[in-house]
Parts: C-alpha cells; structure tokens; sequence
C-alpha cells in the first residue's frame, strides 16, 4: 500500500472513531502521532522508540498554536459572552423586542429571531444561544399558544446565527486555517448574517400570516403602555447595541485588532452586568471557568488538527484529492459545487469543527486553480456550516434545545427546522450570484484583494 493510501485510510479512520464518539481533538492528535510515525520512520536516526520527527512536530504545533496572535481573541469573545449570558441581560431584550413587534404577525417568533440575532453578536457561541433562548422564549411561545414545531425551529436556526454573524469564534479559527485576514472576514459575514437572519424573519411574518394558528397574536390587554415599551427598549436594546457597534466598529475602520476589540467587548461586558446588577461572584467564576473550558477545547483542536493535516499532507493525502478533483475538469461553478455539497453532506454527520479544521483545508489549495475569491468562499462555508447544526440526524441544535425542552419530540423539532435549511441554500445561492454581498464591506474599508 502507497503512502497516498495510507493518507486516504487515515482520513476515513478518523471519521469512523468521531461517528463512534471519541473526543476529536486527542482523537486528531492520537491518529497524527500514530500515522505520523510511520510517516517519519527513519531506522538510521532510532536510538530509541522516541526518535522520531513526529514528536518534534507536535511540539512545534502546540508552541505555534499557543503563540498565534490571531487566537487571543477567542477566549476575551468567550469571556464576553458567558457574561452577557450569565448576567440575564439577554430577558430584558427578548422582553423589549417582544412588545416593539407586538403588531407583526408571529411577533414572539420575530422577537426571539431578532433576540438570537442581537445576542449572537454578542456572543459567537451558538450551544449558549439555542439554550438560553431555548429556556427564555420557547416556553413564552408555547404559553401564548404557538406551534411546538413553529417556535422550535425559530430557536434552532436563530440560536444557529453566532457562527456566522460577528464576532464569530468560527471565523477567527477560518482566519488562523486559512492565513486570511480576520478582520477581512468579519467584514464579509456583517451582509450575509443580517440578510440570512432577515430572511428568517420574513419566512416567519409570512407563515404566520398564512396560518394564524402557528403564532396566535397577543391580546391587547396583555400590552403596557407605549411609554414602558420605550422605556423597556431604550434601557435593554440600546445599552447592548452600543457595546456590539463599538466592538465592531472598532475592527471594522481600522482602529483596533480583533484581540483588542475583544479586550474591550469583555470590560464592556462586564461593566453592563455591573450596571445591570446582576454580576455576582459566582456568576463571573462561572464565567471565567466556562472561558478557558472552550479556550483550551479550542487550543486542543488546533494542535491535533494541524498535526493530522502535516502527517496527511506529507503521505500525500491532499495531493490525491486535489488531482481527483482536477481531473474532474469541473469550471468554477461545478467545483463550488462539488465543495458545498461536500461540505452540506459532510454536516450530517459531523459538526463544523471537525469540517472546517480537517476537510476545508483541502478546497484551499485550489481556490486559485478555479478562480475563485477566498472571502467569496469562506462566506459560502461559512453559511454552509449553519447546516452542521440544522441538518438531521446530527442537528446540534436540535439537541441542545432538547435538552431545555423535554416536552418537545425531537421529531418536532426536526419538522420545525427543515424550513429555515432551504432559506440558508437561498442565501448561499444570492452571495454566489451577486459576490459583492460578502465583497463589499471588506473592499470598502480595506481595499480589494487581487486574486
């Protein structure tokens, strides 16, 4: 058996020890020593079993993963959003949004949407989203009569936004894979998030309105004045929105890097709990220990990921792939096809961790053969990878609200989501029509990139 064999077998072996559910970071790293053994077997250079180049690579990735500037900004992100979670700010803004769009048909659907969409900005993590809204204003639906199905599916694609809309922790681990500029991404995700999110809200006005029965509306007896609904707005929505358009903001014009926006969005965080009053030294314990809990998950994915890629690409696994797909003699419409479809598939079974640190790195190297823009295409995984967690029988989503809401069936929940799966092929399909959707900002404020 070939070295380019071996590399195909060590690729589908991981995949079978994931779907068994082996942890995938040590799960990478214990595959890339062990194949990478092999791969650097030199009987000249063993004076013992240790002498191999393996260990020195797993050494020198750990060291490079700990030292990449780029990755600083993942846990003071974190570090933000365990607090904006834990400080309860995120009722007060389900609760405003709620009466602002009480004459919408489908408002509380409309309201957790918006809530998800506001909060994902806020937090980038999408596990904490979809069960805190899950928590918050599933049960709010269900009191006010709506559709278990309905309003399920509005928390799991909602909830599922935090992995596209900045600052999202997905697109900081894209920017390290793939050596792009971070502050590029955030500026390409800013039109597809809020286009994809507000497609969902009309998916939603529009179904309400055609079956009133899904989303009954509210009695007008149950609405407060219109000075408390300001008043709810202008104290919850507003204190938030500052905190995010000035992290943002920040990256956007230039004034500062992700890591340093990220230090500020954390103090900020934590000043809004403190005037908010609901910072307590538990909650900020809870907090600091939940940061370098995915911190370190983060770190661990990077080491074992980069250390299976060398092992693969050295036994010339990405150069057998890489021929095939050549060989193909696709254009550049079939081959981002083939790459979507691969990645949609992909998202069946796996999770976007697992699709983004090991398969995309192989559609990289010829994004140049096919010509095609590499903010372009890191905007269509990245909508994409909302699949990972949408797509059944592996819809984290559907998991994680299952998880707060044991009086929904999983098969409710999956009915519920089916819908918004279409709605993001839509999107994927608009930025590819017209590119200066994901192009725009990022030529705006940093100048365009040649190919």
């Amino acid at each position: 058996m070939s070295d380019p064999h071996i590399a195909i077998v060590m690729l589908g072996l991981f995949i079978f020890m994931v779907l068994l559910g082996f942890p995938i970071a040590f799960t990478l790293l214990a595959m890339g020593i062990g194949f990478g053994y092999y791969a650097y077997y030199d009987p000249l250079r063993m004076d013992t079993i240790f002498d191999n180049r393996i260990f020195d690579l797993a050494v020198q990735n750990t060291f490079s993963v700990m030292s990449n500037d780029v990755l600083v900004a993942i846990p003071l992100f974190l570090f933000m959003g365990y607090v904006v979670e834990r400080a309860n700010i995120v009722n007060r803004l389900f609760f405003s949004l709620q009466l602002a769009a009480r004459h919408l048909p489908g408002s509380m659907a409309v309201a957790a949407l918006m809530t998800c969409a506001i909060f994902a900005t806020a937090t980038g993590i999408i596990g904490a989203v979809v069960t805190l809204m899950g928590m918050l204003a599933l049960p709010a639906m269900l009191k006010a009569g709506y559709n278990k199905s309905f309003g399920a599916g509005v928390i799991c694609a909602g909830g599922c936004l935090g992995i596209l809309i900045p600052p999202s922790i997905m697109l900081i681990v894209y920017a390290a894979i793939a050596e792009l500029s971070p502050l590029r991404l955030y500026a390409a995700a800013m039109f597809p998030g809020l286009i994809l999110a507000g497609l969902y809200m009309i998916y939603v006005v529009i179904r309400a309105t055609l079956n009133p029965s899904l989303a009954p509306k509210p009695r007008e007896e149950e609405v407060p004045t219109v000075g408390q609904i300001v008043y709810q707005v202008l104290t919850s929505v507003i204190p938030l929105a500052v905190l995010i358009l000035s992290v943002l903001g920040c990256i956007l014009l230039g004034l500062a890097t992700p890591a340093e926006a990220a230090g500020v969005g954390a103090m900020g965080g934590l000043l809004l709990a403190l005037v908010y009053r609901s910072l307590t030294w538990e909650r900020f314990k809870e907090s600091v220990f939940l940061t370098a809990k995915t911190s370190a998950m983060v770190c661990w994915l990077f080491v074992g990921s980069w250390t299976f890629a060398s092992v693969f690409s050295y036994l010339g696994g990405h150069t057998v792939i890489e021929e095939w797909i050549i060989g193909l003699s696709l254009g550049t419409v079939g081959f981002l096809i083939l790459a979507q479809f691969v990645i949609f598939l992909l998202g069946w079974p796996l999770e976007w961790t697992e699709i983004l640190i090991i398969f995309v790195p192989i559609f990289l190297p010829l994004l140049d053969t096919f010509g095609v823009n590499p903010y372009m295409f890191a905007m269509l995984i990245a909508l994409n990878l909302q699949t990972s967690f949408l797509t059944p029988p592996m819809a984290m989503s559907a998991y994680y609200l299952k998880g707060v809401a044991p009086n929904v069936q999983l098969v409710e929940i999956f009915s519920g989501i089916m819908p918004y799966l279409g709605i993001v092929i839509l999107t994927m399909v608009l930025v590819y029509i017209y590119p200066q959707i994901a192009l725009f900002l990022p030529d705006f404020f940093f100048g365009k990139v040649p190919l």
